[in-house]
């Protein structure tokens, strides 16, 4: 009998394993449950996103709230989770659409693949906090400028296990002025959450301000 102690979060976890440790099979196995493990030990301490809550904030969609550099309740891809890039996220209070500042990404390298590869935001929202629920079509809203970068904005329905994201926008369209798009996001009855990502592809720099979503 073979016992294996592994450090996962703040546990210890104790594992038992019942090999013939004299037998070559024995010896493969065992490997291969170490290796197992520590691969998922390994992914268990990659931070994808940073993130920090604020239940009084609501949706934060205006980013008026901040905190250590990053707007509250969205889960953040920030240069600390894509090594990749080389980029700055700035609460901008010079350039804002509503409120006293906008969302800023100045970025001089990226990957294109999106998600959290590549510098953005995401975060997914019941929809009763929106009165309403599964089966309903939202209008999600959002103010934007752009100098030479290209942006992506993908939203749809979600549950914890499956998805129908889509893109509703991707465009370098050169925006100097503040541009507002407005699109319809239907939600099936079998998901109950809405799910947001937006995310800068290539090299510049993009604003955005004053997301909104309603029924």
């Amino acid at each position: 009998m073979t016992v294996l102690y592994y450090a996962f979060g703040n546990r210890i976890l104790k594992i038992i394993v019942s090999l013939n440790m004299k037998s070559r099979a024995g010896k493969f196995i065992l490997a291969l449950i170490i290796t197992s493990i520590s691969l998922v030990t390994l992914l268990s301490c990659i931070q994808f996103s940073e993130h920090i809550n604020d239940p009084s904030a609501g949706l934060n969609g205006g980013f008026e709230l901040s905190k250590k550099g990053i707007p509250v309740n969205w889960l953040m891809y920030t240069p600390n989770t894509v090594p990749s890039g080389d980029f700055e996220i700035i609460i901008d209070t010079e350039e804002f659409k509503e409120g006293k500042q906008s969302l800023k990404f100045k970025v001089t390298a990226c990957s294109s693949a999106g998600g959290r590869f590549s510098p953005g935001f995401t975060n997914q929202f019941h929809t009763d906090q929106f009165d309403a629920g599964p089966g309903n079509t939202y209008t999600l809203s959002f103010w934007v400028k752009n100098e030479q970068s290209e942006f992506r904005v993908m939203a749809g329905g979600v549950s914890p296990k499956t998805g129908e994201m889509k893109t509703l926008i991707q465009s370098n369209e050169e925006i100097k002025d503040w541009k507002q798009f407005e699109f319809k996001v239907p939600v099936a009855e079998n998901f109950d959450e809405i799910r947001i990502e937006v995310n800068v592809l290539k090299p510049g720099i993009f604003w955005i301000d004053d997301i909104q979503i309603v029924k």
